[in-house]
């Protein structure tokens, strides 16, 4: 038993106040070589840029044409239950920081079996990610014309080459990338509030329309298409959200995490409200939610109704970063996430493999193998391509948040018994909150497969999902076993 395990055993449950003493209850092998070289700043940025994405910038203007203003109500309740899912990762983080961030606390609380399963679905949630990001990095860049006889393939190619080069070179280089991709990112849409506060405020003729709470009044209130798609909507917002859990992987390759990760994670809630809802409910009171489509982003939609020259043009680069954020963000985790694993024997072994500048290079190299495989699919069916993944990747992303509450849950009720001491930094209200948000997922998932089409495909392959999962555990069980014991 470790110092630390001795100490919490001794200390009362009740003591809420006590921090945690030094050592840990648990080492995980894939914490050890890296380097700390991100800052504040970094994670701050990496939060920020986790928080907004393709979800917000491209995504609303279909999901305000299928359920008007009432999207802003579903972006606020979802991201209630994101900010939930990131404070609890938060709360093990300050316990334990680590590079395999809730793959690590799968191992320590739910066994090896929570490990592989945590570690897998994240890679299915990043790996087809991946795909759609240099897709939607492909069809932006076929906006401007000299790029427009590219084939879609080749763009794509290049998108995950750029990124994938500086993700290999050193966590420095993601770092900075991500930091100035956020910068584009909180630009723009501090920009468009703006101008979309000042338009209201002037009664300034949009589009020959005339911006205010009329434009929600007069045109079906809040729920004009009623209740039913504002709940069919509520899955692709919760995938808006992805990415959200970056900052706690984040921890393991930062100096001082106790200092620097309890100010990211409570800056994203105010974030949330200021971006994504403030966001929605300008778009809603400068433009009727009949004058949006999905095929467009909204921010466009108003400047082209506006008539401002050039917009169009600036808000698709927005755009393309976030998707080359995405894709930055991707690689970056989930060469962490697979190393740990690797460590443990629930990955192949090259994916343990680490370069001069300290970077898990195996790992990177195995998620981009997918990108390629993205690459490919682009050639075979360009048109379909992004739709075909997006939803695969929700299924990992509800299976990861899902697995971070359950540790969370987990490591609640270890410290009930006095096996750990909880940091002063926790997820309130425990264990109504985890319960809340695992049931909040699974009502995702209901609604995914109640929505039919797509959805309920995506919904069906489940089983065969699990079925893979449990397959691929057979086949590593052996060396899982042998280098645990080992250690």
């Amino acid at each position: 038993m470790s110092d630390r395990t001795l100490s919490a055993a001794t200390t009362s449950p009740g003591d809420a106040t006590t921090p945690a003493p030094q050592g840990s209850p648990h080492v995980d092998a894939g914490d050890a070589g890296y380097s700390k070289d991100l800052k504040s700043r970094h994670v701050n940025m990496i939060a920020i840029g986790g928080a907004i994405g393709t979800g917000l910038f491209l995504g609303a203007g279909g999901r305000l044409a299928g359920a008007g203003p009432s999207l802003a109500l579903a972006y606020a309740v979802c991201g209630v239950f994101a900010f939930f899912v990131v404070r609890a990762l938060g709360e093990l983080v300050l316990y334990r920081p680590s590079s395999g961030a809730f793959v690590s606390y799968a191992r320590e609380f739910m066994g090896e079996k929570g490990a592989y399963t945590a570690g897998w679905l994240y890679f299915l949630n990043w790996s087809t990610t991946a795909v759609a990001d240099i897709t939607a990095a492909a069809t932006y860049a076929h906006f401007w014309a000299m790029f427009s006889d590219v084939p879609q393939w080749i763009l794509a190619l290049i998108a995950l080459a750029l990124v994938l080069a500086a993700n290999l070179i050193s966590v420095k280089y993601f770092g900075e990338m991500e930091f100035w991709f956020a910068i584009v990112k909180v630009a723009a849409l501090v920009i468009f509030m703006g101008v979309g506060i000042f338009l209201i405020a002037t009664s300034h003729d949009v589009g020959g329309h005339t911006p205010g709470l009329h434009t929600i009044t007069d045109n079906g209130g809040v729920l004009p298409l009623g209740m039913l798609p504002l709940l069919l909507v509520v899955q692709g917002v919760v995938f808006a959200y992805a990415s959200v859990e970056l900052c706690g992987v984040a921890a393991g390759e930062t100096a001082n995490p106790e200092k620097i990760m309890p100010k990211a994670i409570n800056s994203i809630m105010w974030r949330v409200g200021l971006f994504y809802v403030g966001s929605v409910i300008l778009l809603a009171l400068l433009l009727p939610y009949t004058s949006y489509s999905a095929d467009q982003s909204p921010f466009v939609t108003v400047f082209d109704k506006l008539g401002v020259p050039g917009a169009a043009g600036v808000m698709n680069l927005v755009v393309l970063t976030a998707a080359l954020s995405s894709l930055n963000s991707g690689l970056y985790s989930t060469g962490r996430i697979l190393r740990s694993m690797a460590m443990a024997g629930s990955a192949p072994k090259f994916t343990a493999l680490m370069n001069k500048g300290q970077v898990p290079y195996g790992g990177i190299l195995l998620t981009a193998a997918f990108g390629v495989l993205g690459v490919g699919l682009n050639y075979v069916m360009p048109g379909e391509a992004f739709e075909l993944v997006l939803n695969f990747a929700s299924i990992g992303i509800l299976g990861t948040w899902g697995m971070i509450m359950l540790c969370s849950l987990l490591f609640w009720w270890r410290a009930k018994e006095g096996k750990v001491v909880r940091p002063h930094y926790r997820l309130p209200w425990a264990p109504y909150t985890q319960l809340v948000t695992l049931a909040f997922l699974a009502s995702v998932l209901f609604l995914m497969w109640w929505g039919g089409g797509v959805g309920r495909t995506t919904v069906a392959c489940v089983p065969v999902i699990a079925a893979l999962l449990v397959g691929g555990w057979f086949l590593v069980r052996k060396r899982v076993l042998a280098l645990t014991r080992e250690h």
